[in-house]
């Protein structure tokens, strides 16, 4: 069996490579950031290339591709930490796609999938991403989603530790989404899980430049233990939190019955994963690492607030234990 890209897929993460490396270097991160506010020239970039629509079906406007397609995007995006709304648009979407009615998706999908409109995501109405100028904004409280539009909330802009994106408070109402919840919250979660991958994959790389070339004894201090084996588990909980991610993407379009398990999987793991790969790259970078004019603090930032997103990592994995405990027990009473 091939677990390996397809050539679209190949393609699509070399583009988004080659172009977010020019489009934003952290020297573009840095001054949105400390502007407070988006990089409009990369968004508008990205709308044309309409990468907002990647994973929303060509009837709504979008270019149709699939979940792995979308995880391939998101976890480029989080390697540059790039200061767009497209999570928040892109959670949004898939949450009104799968879960809202022919009336929601004729209303949202089109202006979400071209940029036209913006949209924002979140399970907390005190801390929600991307939604200081966003058109929809989608609430999931107590695991049942509802959609707000702009002009019936009141969205005040929140300033949290990561300032690459807006992030506000938002009272209001709005609709349900009744469709499948399901699969729409499963989809959301692996998509903020792949581009938690992409955040411990830039940690791990620039920890590994810096600690290669930093000497100390007249040695890098890569050669030292401690640090080689600080790198070798970053090297690990990124992989572990990439394949889970990968086979979350995977299950949304291939095997659906297996989305539940393969997303509590992933969220867990991109959760601990983002905390701590990222925590490590602070440590190993030394006394540099935490200063302002160090880049490697916008990844650690990013990656407290995706890894809130997703939830605690141990509700995850105890609902994962019960579902195993349940399927033994229906297949011992089956028997």
């Amino acid at each position: 069996m091939n677990f390996d890209f397809t050539e679209d897929q190949r393609t699509i993460k070399a583009t988004a490579r080659e172009l977010l490396a020019s489009r934003s270097p952290f020297a573009r991160v840095r001054a949105a950031a400390e502007e407070g506010r988006y990089d409009e020239p990369l968004w508008r970039e990205l709308c044309e290339l309409g990468w907002p629509g990647i994973a929303i079906a060509e009837e709504h406007g979008g270019q149709g591709l699939g979940s792995v397609e979308l995880a391939v995007l998101l976890e480029e995006l989080g390697y540059a930490v790039a200061a767009v709304p497209l999570l928040g648009s892109t959670l949004a979407a898939l949450a009104i796609e799968h879960a809202g009615d022919d009336a929601q998706r004729a209303r949202w999908l089109p202006g979400l999938a071209s940029g036209e409109l913006s949209g924002a995501f979140g399970g907390a109405r005190d801390l929600i991403a991307d939604a200081v100028e966003a058109s929809v904004i989608v609430v999931v409280e107590q695991g049942a989603p509802r959609v707000i539009a702009r002009e019936d909330a009141d969205v005040e802009p929140v300033e949290a530790i990561d300032p690459t994106r807006r992030y506000a408070r938002v009272s209001g109402d709005g609709p349900a989404l009744d469709g499948d919840v399901g699969s729409a919250l499963g989809r959301a979660g692996a998509a903020v899980a792949a581009e938690l991958v992409g955040v411990c994959q830039r940690a791990l790389d620039m920890t590994v430049a810096y600690v290669s070339e930093r000497k100390q004894f007249g040695v890098p201090v890569g050669s030292f233990q401690a640090v080689a084996h600080r790198c070798a588990e970053m090297l690990l909980l990124t992989e572990g939190a990439r394949s889970t991610a990968y086979f979350a993407a995977w299950a949304a379009g291939a095997a659906p019955e297996r989305l539940p398990e393969a997303v509590g999987l992933a969220c867990a793991a991109a959760a601990d994963a983002g905390v701590e790969v990222t925590g490590s790259a602070i440590q190993a970078h030394g006394g540099i690492g935490f200063t302002w004019e160090a880049d490697v603090h916008w990844l650690f930032k990013r990656a407290q607030l995706d890894a809130a997103l997703l939830g605690s990592a141990s509700v995850h994995r105890i609902r994962l234990a019960r579902g195993v405990a349940d399927a033994r027990a229906a297949g011992a009473s089956a028997s």
